[in-house]
């Protein structure tokens, strides 16, 4: 236990230091967000540095180096997808503020890198036997064998896309990642897999430091830089832990936000332009009804914590 809350505490404090470090670097290379136009709440926000994921995941990432004693191979090509997935997210962000709008690499080319990532995470798993998924609230599990492939594609697609999705109001998607990981924290130290729970709880160290600043109004925004790389290390601790099926419970904010995409786009087309949602990912539809972004970012923080800690309840 000491190990875990270590981790957590070290990437805290190295979260701490980076961002406030990193912020004012930002401002100076003039790194501010570019605003949506159609997002009129947030005109106030343009300028607000953003690639402030750069500053928590490298925290992370050094607190797993320092407490894992031996790394073993899921630590290695989990580390790797997540800071993979930053330097795409990076890429992503500089292009945006390149072309001075909020318009990065196509969407195409971050499909094709998910993609070929999810595939070699399932070819992984295959050959290394993580062919099994625990079941949520049961205690038994099931073989997939070679399924795990496609298995792993559709995950990493629906996750990191979730938390990309869901990365739209101050403070909401560390808030909903917060709980989430510390939800997968547990339930691998339960399981001794005790690599990939250090990973979780160096995350959520990481996160409790920058949402010192990215809590609303926010001083920094943690761009595609952040949350591809959330995204990414959600899927790979899902995946290789064996609790691919957990992801969906525990991160049902997450599932909201792709859901909520895909019935406002189908919705819209079938009707000739009407719309469910008054904006869509839902939390801008929430935002337009009048809530707070900081009662939003709240609440989805709850509903993440109360899924996690039914599904420790039930282990």
């Amino acid at each position: 236990m000491k190990i875990y809350i270590s981790s957590w505490l070290v990437a805290f404090a190295v979260s701490l230091i980076a961002c406030y470090c990193l912020i004012p670097l930002l401002k100076k290379l003039k790194t501010g967000q570019n605003i949506l136009k159609y997002v009129k709440e947030h005109k106030k926000k343009e300028g607000t540095p953003t690639m402030g994921g750069l500053a928590f995941i490298f925290a992370a990432v050094f607190s797993v180096l320092l407490f894992c004693r031996e790394i073993n191979r899921i630590t290695v090509v989990s580390l790797t997808i997540g800071v993979s997935y930053l330097f795409v997210g990076l890429l992503d962000d500089l292009l945006k503020r390149k072309h001075k709008e909020n318009l990065g690499l196509k969407a195409w080319q971050k499909f094709a890198f998910q993609t070929l990532v999810a595939v070699f995470a399932g070819i992984f798993c295959f050959r290394n036997g993580i062919t099994s998924l625990n079941i949520p609230f049961f205690n038994f599990k099931i073989g997939v064998g070679g399924w795990m492939i496609p298995i792993s594609v559709f995950v990493f697609l629906a996750t990191v896309n979730g938390v990309n999705l869901t990365d739209g109001l101050d403070g909401l998607a560390a808030n909903a990642s917060l709980p989430f990981f510390a939800t997968f924290g547990v339930l691998c130290a339960f399981q001794e897999q005790s690599q990939l729970s250090i990973l979780a709880f160096a995350i959520c160290g990481a996160l409790c430091a920058y949402l010192l600043f990215n809590c609303s109004p926010a001083s920094v925004f943690m761009g595609d830089t952040g949350s591809l790389s959330l995204g990414g290390f959600a899927a790979c601790i899902g995946i290789f832990s064996g609790n691919v099926l957990y992801i969906a419970v525990i991160g049902i904010t997450f599932v909201f936000s792709v859901i909520s995409v895909i019935m406002q786009v189908i919705y819209y087309k079938a009707t000739g332009g009407k719309r469910i949602f008054l904006m869509s990912p839902i939390h801008h539809h929430f935002q337009q009804k009048g809530y707070s972004e900081a009662k939003i970012s709240y609440a989805y923080f709850s509903v993440t914590l109360v899924s996690g800690l039914v599904c420790i309840l039930t282990l």
